[in-house]
């Protein structure tokens, strides 16, 4: 069953690369690349879970709080034109 979970979570990540080369606006990219590293934490903590890792679980949420913040950036970069320093 989870072998189907993470094929299933494989072809979701497929469709929003697809979004993210595709996408009208930046906003439409950077929401795409958002939805795929949230993908990439579920496909770690599936992962883990099926070799029996549970240290797989840190490595998940490290990574979702990088994207998170990433996400942050990239839209303060796109709205601001620079990320703190005054221009």
């Amino acid at each position: 069953m989870f072998t189907v979970a993470s094929l299933l979570v494989v072809a979701a990540m497929a469709t929003t690369l697809v979004r993210a080369v595709r996408g009208p606006t930046p906003y439409d990219r950077i929401l795409a690349v958002n939805v795929h590293g949230t993908m990439t934490v579920l496909l770690i903590a599936l992962g883990g879970f099926l070799t029996d890792r549970p240290d797989f679980l840190d490595l998940s949420l490290v990574y979702a709080l990088l994207n998170f913040v990433g996400t942050l950036a990239a839209l303060r970069f796109f709205r601001h034109g620079h990320l703190g320093e005054e221009p």
